[in-house]
């Protein structure tokens, strides 16, 4: 038995699982350039395990399938990588998941403090950290240990390129200063895109480091307050902060050549509100930012423009949200009600329907993630709590109607 008295039920029939694990072993033992291969999820008619269909009222279903526990603290962050789900507490508490039957797999980590981020691109992993530093981890399965530390930013190299040049320092706070590509607070999130990665930190400044060589490219004063949520799209970062405001970021058009950023777009929030996480819906232009107020908020426009669109203003929760992600026409969104909601956009006005609420966490969630696999007609959403669990949620796509309707056009 799972705590709170949740059975452990496998997401696959054994039968399944057995093929899927071994096949994965074998792929992702090829090559030590790429991840642990990741397998679609194939339900059988025969698999004991049913999903539900759509209630006689219409709303979606969903169904809780695993409680899964072992971290020492809050559960921070979470990440797929290939066939692996890794979740995070503190520096030294990375669980690694393994699909099909979500048993433990590994544990790494380095250094004190929480771990704010997780990451995985390619064959790395990158973990933000409260000490503000940045760890990346090449995942192999050649080695016995997978998860490998390989570095950490700033590089050496990095930091002794430029720690003699007075110039490279900036003042972070009363007599005292750092490197230009040092972060002086906690990171709080990371974003990639094209090849970059971005990192937001509570020093109130967006970071740029270019993956081929992890040299930080360019360092942005981007907020008055803490950066809570970075997401990015096609060469373009939106930072949301405790300042109220997300901001959009792109490159320099008007410098040849220029690899800088620079302001594109400023989208305000609530008045004396921190806007806490932030997804980017790109098949639409869309952003949705979620609020300390319960409110998830959401503009569309592009890159270009001056002026962005509020097409959204929902009160999603009672308390703060504290986390979002997105998966196909669906937006899922944690609270500190310890709730979280599942909702449906609009097919063309960028509205939000509210589906489904989840409820069966003991303290507020802190992190959300939705895999693409597509499983028995709908999706596996990952959540992670300050009740220190991890838990695992099937939903169903195949409904049309809401529960309830949620909805503010602009005029």
């Amino acid at each position: 038995m799972k705590p709170n008295g949740i059975p452990s039920i496998p997401i696959l029939d054994t039968t399944t699982s057995s093929t899927s694990s071994s096949s994965s072993s074998r792929n992702s033992s090829d090559t030590d350039e790429s991840p642990a291969t990741c397998h679609r999820f194939a339900i059988q008619d025969h698999v004991k395990y049913r999903f539900p269909g759509s209630s006689a009222s219409g709303s979606q279903s969903y169904k809780p399938l695993e409680v899964l526990s072992g971290h020492i603290g809050s559960v921070s962050c979470l990440a797929l990588c290939g066939e692996f789900v890794l979740s995070a507490s503190q520096g030294k508490d990375i669980i690694v998941w393994q699909h099909p039957d979500l048993r433990q797999f590994a544990k790494f980590g380095q250094g004190e403090g929480s771990v704010k981020a997780l990451l995985s691109v390619g064959n790395k992993v990158f973990t933000a950290h409260q000490d503000s530093r940045i760890r990346v981890w090449k995942v192999s399965r050649r080695s016995e240990n997978v998860f490998r530390l390989v570095d950490t930013l700033p590089t050496t190299k990095d930091y002794l390129a430029k720690f003699l040049k007075q110039s490279n320092y900036v003042q972070t706070r009363r007599h005292h200063k750092k490197l230009w590509i040092e972060h002086a607070d906690s990171i709080s999130c990371l974003a990639v895109s094209k090849g970059l990665i971005y990192s937001g930190s509570w020093d109130k400044t967006l970071k740029v480091w270019r993956i081929s060589d992890l040299k930080c490219l360019e360092s942005i004063k981007a907020h008055n307050d803490a950066i809570n949520g970075l997401a990015a799209s096609n060469g373009v970062v939106y930072s949301a902060s405790a300042d109220g405001k997300i901001k959009v970021w792109g490159k320099d058009k008007e410098k040849k050549n220029s690899q800088s950023h620079c302001l594109k777009g400023v989208l305000e929030g609530h008045k004396d509100v921190s806007m806490n996480s932030i997804v980017v819906w790109e098949d639409i232009g869309a952003v949705y930012g979620g609020g300390s107020d319960g409110y998830v908020m959401g503009w569309r426009g592009k890159e270009e423009a001056q002026s962005w669109k509020l097409v959204c203003e929902i009160k999603a929760h009672q308390m703060a949200v504290l986390c979002m992600c997105i998966m196909g026409d669906y937006l899922c969104s944690g609270s500190a009600d310890k709730s979280i909601c599942v909702w449906k956009r609009g097919k063309s006005d960028g509205g939000l329907h509210r589906v489904s609420v989840l409820r069966g966490h003991e303290g507020p969630v802190k992190c959300l993630q939705a895999s693409t696999s597509c499983v028995g007609g709908g999706f596996l959403l990952y959540s992670g709590s300050l009740d220190k669990s991890l838990r695992v949620w099937w939903i169903g796509k195949d409904s049309d109607e809401t529960e309830e309707s949620c909805l503010l056009q602009s005029e």
